[in-house]
């Protein structure tokens, strides 16, 4: 179901104007945007590097096996899903990726800031975007999947998008989540990156307990260099002038393409059953009980 941002009302049309309040979204750059204001406040994420962002994410060997490792989770848990929804879709890139990978489903996208809407209606045009705050999401058992990739490191209020969350998912639905792991590698890049936490993976079970999820498979990834990232992230604990923080993602193509050879490796040990005790980043599935 559907529900009207201002008053809680089921919507029965189409369309998210609501006749017992009265209240009609605004339209952002073309698209429905239910929270305006938090689009322009851009508190999350700096809207000027999603141009850059959307060109090297194709590239990146990072983002390009999260992607594989995100489809062989939906692939498992949920092989037959109807409705997905990702929260915080950014450019796009992974719902570009569930998109070639399940072609029958119905997809729909949110994020805060429409600068990145704009792109990801370009690499996804069949999807449905809505600008939105995932603290407030007017959803009840709505979808068959929910997903938000490395989005609730940004939201100081992250157990509330988990509760959101878990209300817009059908009963029996899934929930798949990654997130930055171990505190211990915070660093500038996290500060510029408008990170809120990073995490351990006592806390996320904990948190999606709360929320109300059983927990399906919890791993790390990025185990492999989790060394490399050590030595990275430890040496820039404190602020530069000229820091870069997309400038990780700006590698040669053979230490990327080795790099990317190594999380695939990576990959098979999850996909036969492992789960990875160490790693950069988490991967979480959960469900909402029958």
């Amino acid at each position: 179901m559907r529900l009207c941002p201002g008053c809680g009302t089921v919507l029965s049309a189409a369309a998210w104007d609501c006749s017992a309040c009265g209240y009609r979204p605004q339209q952002r750059a073309g698209f429905i945007a239910l929270a305006p204001e938090l689009a322009a406040q851009a508190e999350g994420f700096d809207p000027a590097l999603f141009a850059e962002l959307a060109v090297l994410e194709s590239r990146n060997f990072w983002f390009r096996a999260r992607n594989r490792l995100i489809v062989w989770a939906l692939q498992r848990q949920a092989p037959a899903f109807t409705d997905f929804l990702e929260v915080g879709c950014g450019t796009g890139y992974v719902l570009q990726g569930v998109a070639a990978a399940f072609p029958q489903a119905r997809l729909s996208a949110t994020e805060a800031q429409t600068e990145g809407l704009q792109f990801a209606a370009a690499r996804v045009p069949q999807a449905a975007f809505l600008q939105m705050d995932a603290r407030r999401m007017p959803f009840d058992r709505e979808f068959d999947v929910i997903g938000a990739f490395d989005v609730i490191e940004h939201i100081a209020e992250d157990e509330t998008v988990l509760m959101e969350m878990y209300r817009a998912l059908r009963p029996g639905g899934s929930l798949l989540l990654t997130v930055p792991q171990h505190p211990f590698l915070w660093s500038e890049y996290d500060v510029r990156a408008h990170h809120v936490r990073r995490y351990t993976a006592g806390e996320l079970r904990q948190k999606l307990a709360r929320a109300g999820c059983e927990i399906v498979k919890m791993t790390s990834f990025v185990s492999a260099l989790l060394p490399l990232m050590m030595l990275s992230r430890l040496t820039r604990r404190t602020a530069a002038p000229d820091y870069d923080p997309l400038a990780e993602l700006r590698i040669g193509a053979v230490s990327n393409a080795l790099l990317e050879r190594a999380l695939d490796a990576e990959r098979l040990l999850i996909r036969a059953g492992l789960s990875l005790p160490f790693g950069g980043s988490l991967l979480a599935v959960a469900r909402r009980p029958l």
